[in-house]
């Protein structure tokens, strides 16, 4: 159950940095390094949430 939840919560964060991403890629100055940064903490978050959910089916 633990699992779960921490899958729901990094899918919350995910969630949340496709928002930021969206929000600073349509910004008229928008800083490509803080993109940069952005897309990978996705990323790895989508990284972490694969794992889990593979340790989860075994």
């Amino acid at each position: 159950m633990a699992v779960d939840a921490r899958i729901r919560e990094l899918g919350n964060r995910h969630s949340n940095l496709d928002r930021a991403i969206h929000d600073e890629a349509t910004r008229p100055s928008s800083d490509s390094i803080r993109l940069k940064d952005l897309k990978r903490q996705k990323l790895r978050l989508k990284e972490e949430m694969e794992v889990l959910r593979s340790a989860r089916a075994n």
